[in-house]
């Protein structure tokens, strides 16, 4: 018997956004009965809202997130082992981009199952292109630590590091103040910094500047999805 296949499926970025997927993902997905994924509730009502006619009730869906233990997800395997292909799904964006299922995806490749990313939007790469920034070198941290003075070590580590790489991090959206305050206590004034919210929504705010100009402005980013960015510009103007 051949074995499924994992199909790693896009979810959008932004709750506001339009969104589809293309032809080619649809006639995927609509013949797709098993899937992975991070919420549930959240991974229905994107498959209702998509294709309208999808046979929810017909499907099986299994929960991958933060909390899952690691020794259950050999068993999510199953259903692509005995010839059925599975869709895994995160929150928004694509998945095991700041998401969960990577261990998910390395456990199928050991058991030589193909895996196939569909077409969609990182807010990561989205920031990162809209920067300005180097796009050559860059790092992704996922969340800075919360306590006060390892986030403090943190910022001028990764302030050194932007000087010849891009250095792109993220924080839990009702964190963001919290964070850019952070940012603009520890930093040199003339350290660039870039913050990219709400991308594809109506209210997307994306904007480059220095420390010290960014101290005088405040950003529409309480409770949005952020992406935070320290890096170099190369042209003086």
């Amino acid at each position: 018997m051949s074995k499924g296949k994992l199909f790693l499926i896009p979810a959008p970025i932004s709750i506001n956004s339009p969104f589809g997927w293309d032809v080619k993902t649809l006639s995927i997905i609509t013949e797709m009965r098993y899937f992975i994924v991070e919420e549930i509730r959240t991974a229905r009502k994107l498959l209702r809202r998509v294709i309208p006619s999808f046979p929810i009730d017909e499907c099986t869906f299994q929960i991958l997130n933060e909390h899952t233990p690691p020794a259950d997800i050999p068993t999510m395997l199953q259903p692509m082992m005995k010839g059925h292909d599975m869709g895994l799904m995160s929150e928004g964006g694509i998945p095991c981009i700041a998401d969960p299922g990577a261990v998910l995806v390395w456990m199928a490749h050991c058991k030589n199952i193909q895996v196939i990313p569909l077409p969609g939007s990182s807010s990561i790469f989205l920031a990162l292109a809209a920067s300005g920034f180097n796009g050559q070198n860059f790092c992704f941290h996922g969340y800075l630590p919360v306590e006060k003075i390892a986030r403090k070590q943190r910022i001028i580590e990764l302030e050194q590091k932007a000087k010849h790489q891009t250095q792109i991090f993220i924080e839990t959206p009702y964190r963001n103040i919290s964070l850019l305050g952070s940012i603009m206590q520890y930093c040199q004034p003339t350290t660039n910094l870039c913050i990219a919210s709400g991308l594809l929504s109506p209210n997307e705010f994306i904007k480059t500047m220095e420390i010290k100009q960014w101290k005088a402005f405040t950003p529409p980013i309480h409770r949005v999805p952020a992406v935070f960015l320290l890096g170099n510009v190369y042209l003086t103007i």
